[in-house]
């Protein structure tokens, strides 16, 4: 689920953006985010997920590939990381989102029993299961597309925040907060979903545009540091306190980091209100000395038509004929940069 930061976050701090303007830019992309946000979106009119002939699912490779193309040619470096194992005080929402995805699957059963498709489709969402098989047909894919992806020891949000503040990629894409709390300098959302999208319950459409989040522009405009910003994320809930505080929202945990000089004080103004299920001080140091690494290796190549098709078209029955179209997009910005000199710098 993430922190939720929406309401405290100030227009002066995004930045509406589009593709063009991230033109040869390193962006370091929430693996594991961006495939459930395609396992949740591309959906049949049932709710069901696509899937090939030997019934596997492959709304996760539909997403990747097609969007990814989209950034290839617009000239963007894409480079996507992956979770590792989760931190031990992670254990509460995976067993939270494990029961959610059971409750969603018996609401789903039933929606279909009754004949109801639209409720159907929106608790078939909320179902979705990333396993390592599909994580691992992901990197295969990514690899014949001559895209690097980095496998993070723990979060992959951390590892991405520390790419960007090493300087290795520009900004970390997610659609969610939690990478301003491990210290992304910016924060790009809606770069994996951009386009006209369904609004959740309602038949309208809106055009959803990429925009980035600075995180100095944010913690200037108001006025804390990024210790507070972690304190504000342990107050109204975190991957590792899912529930928060009852009663404490954005604004009001922003109006408390404020008043009291420390978060030890802060937490003793709120008595027995604030129990969390692990040491919050635990929390907040694992934003701020998270696990992540230096061994990786960014480099990216051309795509490989032949194995790009051999495993969309031959293993998984997508269409050739969209495919190599696709493909063929990438290919050809490809050879307009072999005529050029930027070549060596974008195909390092």
């Amino acid at each position: 689920m993430g922190v939720d930061l929406r309401d405290i976050i100030p227009a002066e701090a995004i930045e509406e953006t589009d593709l063009s303007l991230l033109r040869d830019k390193v962006i370091a992309i929430d693996g594991y985010n961006a495939l459930y946000q395609f396992l949740a979106i591309i959906r049949q009119p049932d709710g069901t997920p696509l899937r090939d002939s030997k019934g596997r699912v492959t709304s996760h490779l539909s997403g990747l590939f097609y969007r990814t193309v989209n950034l290839l040619e617009a000239q963007i470096k894409v480079v996507y990381v992956f979770d590792g194992k989760p931190p031990e005080l992670k254990e509460i929402e995976i067993s939270m989102r494990r029961k959610r995805k059971e409750e969603a699957l018996k609401k789903y059963e039933e929606a279909i029993r009754l004949g109801d498709l639209k409720s159907a489709k929106i608790y078939a969402q909320q179902t979705a299961q990333l396993n390592e098989n599909m994580v691992n047909e992901a990197k295969a894919l990514l690899d014949a597309l001559g895209v690097p992806w980095v496998q993070a020891p723990s979060e992959g949000e951390a590892q991405s925040a520390f790419m960007v503040q090493k300087g290795d990629a520009w900004a970390t894409a997610s659609q969610d907060y939690d990478s301003l709390l491990f210290g992304s300098p910016r924060l790009l959302r809606n770069l994996t979903i951009s386009g006209k999208r369904k609004l959740p319950r309602k038949e309208v459409y809106v055009e959803v545009k990429p925009e980035i989040i600075y995180l100095d522009k944010l913690l200037k405009h108001l006025n804390i540091t990024r210790n507070q910003l972690i304190e504000i994320g342990i107050l109204i809930g975190t991957d590792y306190n899912p529930d928060g505080i009852e009663g404490i929202g954005p604004k009001t945990a922003l109006k408390l980091v404020k008043q009291y000089k420390d978060f030890t004080s802060l937490l003793q103004s709120l008595g027995e209100k604030a129990t969390f299920p692990v040491d919050p001080f635990k929390i907040k140091e694992l934003f701020l000395n998270p696990q992540v690494t230096d061994n990786y290796v960014l480099k990216w190549s051309k795509p490989n038509k032949d194995k790009v098709i051999e495993i969309l078209c031959e293993c998984y029955d997508f269409s050739k004929e969209r495919v190599e179209k696709a493909i063929d997009r990438v290919l050809k910005v490809y050879d307009i940069l072999a005529k050029q000199t930027t070549l060596k710098k974008w195909f390092n």
